[in-house]
């Protein structure tokens, strides 16, 4: 959402990452999953997607369940509402 908490987690991202949809949702994506060297780049490619400008191919490390660290290559495309309003990222 367009506060950075999760919701949106689609069956892959659990596999990979060992946390359900329930456990994910409504937990602050950065702070919660992402190592912590690379929070801040990652949120700062959230925000400008909040702001329309969308990133293709990132890397990143995401922290799964087990603790272990995944590498994924990643893009944040601006979500919109019927209305053209910005709603979050995918």
């Amino acid at each position: 959402d367009i506060h950075g908490n999760v919701n949106e987690w689609n069956d892959k991202t659990a596999e990979i990452t060992g946390f359900s949809r329930d456990e994910a949702f409504n937990q602050h994506l950065v702070e919660t999953y992402i190592v912590p060297n690379l929070r801040q780049s990652v949120q700062e490619v959230l925000d400008n997607a909040l702001e329309g400008m969308g990133t293709s191919n990132y890397d990143l490390e995401f922290r799964t369940k087990s603790n272990e660290i995944r590498y994924l290559l990643v893009n944040a495309t601006t979500r919109r509402d019927a209305e053209n309003n910005i709603v979050g990222v995918v």
